[in-house]
């Protein structure tokens, strides 16, 4: 008995201390009375930087629960964040920005709501992807930087902010020239059409702007000498729409010596206005200081450098502006099925005016490279004398159509083939028969 009593006692500190530690401990046990608030505040900031966080957050929302009145209310409620930041992980990362939304909410005058704006976009901004990889991080840091240099046009972290939403915007300007070019490699150019121009219109400041220019010029130029080879139309409708493709080349060639000066193609571009017989304009010496600022501003990568960007999970912002404003507008997207529904008005309408002139004229011989109009109406009635015979109806397949992934494409070949096999307008490996005045439409 007196061995089992003496075990008893040497045992009773490890039982008590056992039981210890399984205790929570008080938040507020051996605070001062003085200045509790204070305190409080002070264990969290310690504790952070020990990162033990969970803790650190537990006396930060007991100092606000407690001292809601208190001068370091707002410190907390902007440490609380932190807490959630520095934790790190996406799970955390989102209780952060709740937490900094709040404190933007509660305190919009303090000059520490910048500073949680910034934040909320920098969340966004780590969690970018590569351009052929999902853009939705890409676009909601975009969003969250522009919101601060609109809402805090006086804060000292606007510089930061506009130099973070120069990168984002070279990433989204990526990834569009990139699905541009493999629409035209696949030779839809209405498709590539579209997105070269929502490229160029939207990202001024894009690395490879003046490619985008010079591509979209060509394309325009292909248009051009696609429909003057259509032989369902007359020659005056077939010279009036290629001269319009031709100076829309012109233009496109032109604002790259205007406003990219400094750029590689834009000598290229000076080649094809002389190639094209147009005039070729010179660029301001503003816009020359302007458009050499913007490429020595760029970081030059090397090939070690690239091949090494294959093997990293967040894309390579190096060759972004470091200068310049970056455009606050949203991204202006284009549709291939507007491009196509576009040019199937001009040519009903250049078709329609052709018959009235014919019919005015009282000659009865159709325009070049028309059919005879048919002696009876749709219905196998002779029509009225005096009357314009009814046109056949229409048959257009393209008004259902979309370019493919105008929000949600990438320039995966696999994600970009299921995409075509659901839209009519965007190409597909099958081709497909074109029906009323799509078989006169040359892309």
């Amino acid at each position: 008995m007196r061995k089992l009593v003496v075990l008893f006692v040497l045992a009773m500190p490890f039982l008590v201390a056992g039981c210890h530690h399984s205790k929570v401990k008080n938040p507020i046990a051996n605070i001062s009375s003085k200045q509790p608030d204070k305190e409080l505040y002070d264990r969290a900031m310690a504790a952070m930087k020990k990162a033990r966080y969970t803790e650190a957050r537990t006396l930060l929302e007991t100092m606000i629960n407690t001292y809601p009145d208190s001068e370091y209310v707002a410190r907390a409620k902007l440490s609380l964040g932190d807490a959630w930041y520095d934790e790190g992980g996406s799970a955390a990362w989102q209780q952060a920005e709740v937490q900094y939304k709040d404190f933007e909410t509660f305190f919009p005058n303090m000059p520490e709501a910048a500073e949680a704006q910034l934040k909320v976009a920098y969340i966004h901004y780590r969690q970018i992807e590569k351009p052929d990889r999902d853009y939705t991080q890409a676009m909601r840091a975009a969003d969250e930087y522009k919101l601060l240099i609109t809402q805090y046009p006086d804060s000292k972290l606007i510089p930061d902010a506009e130099q973070k939403l120069r990168d984002v915007q070279e990433i989204l300007a990526e990834r569009q020239w990139r699905i541009a070019h493999f629409y035209y490699l696949r030779n839809n150019l209405a498709a590539a059409q579209a997105r070269l121009i929502s490229l160029v219109d939207s990202y001024p400041l894009y690395s490879g702007v003046d490619e985008a220019l010079y591509l979209l010029g060509g394309i325009y130029e292909k248009e051009a000498a696609n429909m003057r080879q259509q032989k369902q139309l007359a020659e005056v409708i077939k010279a009036k729409l290629a001269a319009e493709y031709d100076q829309k080349a012109i233009e496109t060639y032109s604002k790259i010596i205007t406003r990219y000066p400094a750029m590689e193609r834009a000598d290229d571009a000076r080649k094809r206005l002389t190639a094209m017989k147009a005039p070729v304009p010179q660029p301001t010496p503003q816009a020359v200081a302007q458009s050499k600022a913007e490429e020595d501003s760029r970081e030059s990568t090397g090939r070690i450098h690239r091949i090494m960007g294959n093997f990293r999970k967040h894309p390579d912002m190096a060759k972004s502006a470091k200068v310049g404003k970056p455009p606050m507008e949203d991204e202006e997207v284009q549709s291939a099925a507007a491009v196509v529904q576009h040019l199937n008005t001009e040519l009903l309408e250049a078709t329609g005016k052709a018959s009235i002139e014919s019919t005015k004229a009282g000659t009865g011989t159709p325009p070049a490279n028309q059919p005879p109009p048919s002696s009876s109406n749709q219905d196998g009635q002779q029509p009225a004398s005096g009357a314009a015979p009814t046109p056949p109806p229409q048959t257009n397949d393209i008004g259902a159509a979309s370019d493919s992934g105008t929000q949600n494409a990438t320039a995966t070949t696999q994600d970009s083939q299921q995409q075509n096999t659901n839209n009519q307008t965007d190409s597909s490996s099958k081709k497909k028969g074109k029906k009323g005045l799509r078989k006169l439409i040359p892309f």
